[in-house]
């Protein structure tokens, strides 16, 4: 699938009726899964690309060279459309219209841009936020640096948790102004909260994260949420896995007794062998 078709299949579910979970994705093999499981997106977060890549927390420690070449990877591994959380754009606004712009080439099929102060301030043990002007000013960039109009751009606070539901609303309603796509939307607390939201919005909506009482797909749709994050739990899963069957090597085992290997049909699945089989037999000669 073109990057093109990902893009337009992105905006086909946030100009839909209904709300999805996206797949969390963070490499080749992960997003291949995702894909062969049915999900209509993956989300590429900033805490797992930290992870993935550099093993280090989510403390804007990635640079956008990595965080693209992380994502063009996944992009030539798969066609599922890829949402990228891009952080605060890796600087500022100038900053934010290259990193649209390298996401744009590396084949995101859409991707938000945050008003959080990053990387922290010195001396500041809390989250802060951006001005809204600023804020403003790096929407701006970003819609003028996507070279492909079908690219997905989300304008994403996290304000309500932060400086409160007035500014986070007014800040909405300001990046609706400029001409994003959609409104991604953090530390959400409640159901009078996202009610306010919704009401006062016009755009789709993304919600990253939630109480349990606000999970419910068919209510979040009615709602106008789109896409519902659920986390990052394929990653701490292959963490765990990875721990397990190291220490079990470690402390002696077998390699043929270990539990919660992938079968060979998956492995094959995932590594696409089939398909590299018929080209290994076409281009190279070789008899089946």
């Amino acid at each position: 699938m073109a990057f093109r078709q990902r893009r337009q299949a992105l905006r086909s579910i946030l100009n839909g009726a209904g709300c999805i979970r996206p797949g969390s994705v963070y490499d080749a093999t992960s997003i291949r899964i995702a894909e062969d499981l049915g999900f209509e997106v993956g989300m590429f977060g900033g805490s797992v690309a930290s992870l993935a890549v550099l093993g280090d927390p989510d403390i804007a420690l990635i640079t956008l060279t990595e965080l693209c070449e992380q994502m063009r990877r996944m992009s030539r591994a798969a066609a599922l459309p890829v949402l990228v959380d891009a952080d605060h754009g890796y600087g500022n606004a100038l900053n934010v219209r290259r990193t649209v712009q390298e996401l744009d080439a590396a084949g995101a099929a859409g991707l938000t841009i945050e008003d959080t102060l990053l990387p922290q301030a010195f001396g500041q043990a809390k989250t802060q936020l951006i001005s809204l002007d600023e804020g403003v000013g790096k929407m701006k960039a970003a819609l003028d640096g996507r070279g492909d109009p079908s690219l997905v751009i989300i304008g994403r606070t996290g304000a309500v948790s932060i400086t409160g539901l007035d500014d986070a609303i007014a800040r909405a309603k300001a990046y609706e102004a400029i001409g994003v796509d959609a409104l991604f939307f953090t530390g959400i607390r409640d159901r009078s909260e996202l009610e306010a939201i919704s009401a006062a919005t016009k755009l789709p909506i993304v919600l990253g994260g939630a109480p349990e009482e606000m999970t419910g797909l068919d209510y979040l749709a009615s709602l106008r949420v789109r896409i519902a994050l659920q986390g990052h739990a394929p990653f701490a899963a292959a963490t765990q896995a990875v721990y397990e069957t190291l220490k079990a090597l470690r402390d002696g085992a077998s390699p043929k007794t270990l539990k919660g290997l992938p079968s060979a049909e998956l492995t094959a699945r995932a590594m696409r062998e089939a398909g590299t089989k018929a080209r290994t037999t076409e281009f190279l000669g070789l008899k089946k």
